[in-house]
């Protein structure tokens, strides 16, 4: 009888275990997010101040809190909210757009290398405003209205040249790396055959900038970024299954090819609407997901922090680029750029040790 009760209250109990055991593991995971969404709200906060404070026309720390509650004079309030508040949000918005953006690409295509500025979803959109200014002679909105098709339809090539019975994300990943180099190509053209004045226009078109993104583009930016988190944070409860594989997916009940296309089409949106208000600002969308990554376990929660992350390498690159230097300032897809670039190589070879090493165990 006693043989009879263990028996029977052992898987219970072993039950309880695990249940007691994936509760702990989700408490860690809240809690590491908490922490990351926290520190980084507060490293944002550093980095705005500083750029809210510094400049020709410097001003305080506690008058800049004091003419963002309202209590500042004429110029203050030109010199914050006019000048340097649309800058700030640009940055934060941009940086957000490109942080979640790679950070799906990297979880759908299971790839850390799949960046919509590697696999060419940024250059696109950089072809598309280059064409309309060097090719066409246009200006103003219509220019950023070029890049987000120019955006949208190299993904839809990509999308349409990756597809075979489902898509893969090897395949994905090839096709959008060549089409990087011909966009990248195309630019360099249009470039070398146009006058120098015209160049000079198109030139923030190929590294990224967030100096003149204010108004109506501004309001375009944080609508189509709100919108596209959001979207994201409905559609991604799967994307822990979608980890699994498809085969694994399919017999737990998920649809991974339309999962995965939607993710992916949101992806594409948010980096098209935000190419095409600032340019391209090189490797965040690669790099935000990688530091998220390492910060929370949970991938769900790893989206989240990527949103942060890319938010305040973009404004922590802007304020950089605009005061590490005396008397020159630089946009900030050079800064990001420059940090970037080592990276990439480090992620390269890191990932190349450890084929080596699994070859090596094999």
């Amino acid at each position: 009888m006693a043989m009879t009760t263990d028996a029977t209250t052992r898987p219970a109990a072993d039950l309880a275990d695990v249940r007691a055991g994936v509760a702990a593991v989700r408490r860690r995971n809240r809690m590491r997010l908490a922490l990351t969404l926290g520190i980084g709200t507060v490293v944002a906060a550093v980095f705005a101040v500083i750029a809210l404070s510094s400049g020709a026309a410097s001003l305080t720390p506690d008058r800049v809190l004091a003419t963002l509650f309202g209590q500042g004079d004429r110029t203050e309030n030109l010199v914050v909210f006019t000048l340097r508040l649309p800058r700030i949000l640009a940055a934060l918005f941009v940086g957000a757009a490109f942080g979640l953006a790679g950070a799906v690409f990297q979880a759908v295509l299971r790839n850390p290398l799949a960046s919509p500025d590697i696999l060419g979803v940024s250059a696109g959109a950089s072809l598309g405003a280059v064409w309309a200014i060097l090719g066409l002679g246009l200006a103003g909105a219509v220019v950023s209205g070029f890049a987000l098709a120019g955006g949208i339809a190299v993904a839809a090539v990509i999308w349409a040249t990756a597809w075979r019975q489902g898509l893969h994300g090897i395949r994905f990943v090839l096709v959008g790396v060549g089409l990087a180099y011909v966009c990248g190509s195309l630019i360099a053209w249009l470039l070398a055959r146009a006058e120098v004045r015209q160049a000079q226009a198109a030139l923030l078109w190929t590294v990224g900038s967030v100096a003149d993104v204010r108004g109506d583009a501004l309001a375009l930016l944080m609508i189509g970024v709100t919108i596209g988190c959001l979207l994201v944070a409905l559609v991604s409860r799967g994307l822990p299954v979608l980890a699994l594989g498809d085969d694994h997916a399919t017999s737990l009940g998920v649809r991974s090819s339309l999962r995965r296309g939607i993710l992916l089409l949101v992806a594409v949106l948010l980096i098209a609407v935000a190419t095409s208000v600032a340019g391209p600002i090189a490797f965040v969308a690669l790099i935000a997901p990688a530091i998220a990554r390492r910060l929370v376990d949970d991938g769900s929660a790893a989206l989240t922090a990527s949103v942060m992350t890319g938010a305040v390498l973009t404004l922590g690159s802007d304020v950089i680029g605009q005061f590490a230097l005396p008397q020159f300032t630089a946009p900030v897809g050079i800064v990001t750029g420059l940090i970037g670039a080592p990276y990439l190589l480090w992620l390269l070879a890191r990932t190349e040790r450890r084929g080596s090493g699994r070859k090596a165990v094999a």
